[in-house]
């Protein structure tokens, strides 16, 4: 995994948490879920760069 993927993943990642965190304070649960949806994408991606740097 690149150190740049790691990073693009980890940034997906932090801007889920803060966007569920926004629509949790303001009741918006469609920024909530969006957040949550981030936040598995990237966790995804990161389990595919597991799986690709297991294979090398």
């Amino acid at each position: 995994m690149g150190i740049d993927d790691k990073i693009k993943n980890a940034a997906e990642d932090l801007t889920g948490k803060a966007k569920e965190a926004a629509g949790k304070v303001t009741g918006n649960e469609r920024l909530e879920a969006e957040g949550d949806a981030d936040q598995t994408k990237a966790s995804v991606k990161k389990a595919g760069e597991n799986v690709k740097d297991a294979l090398k």
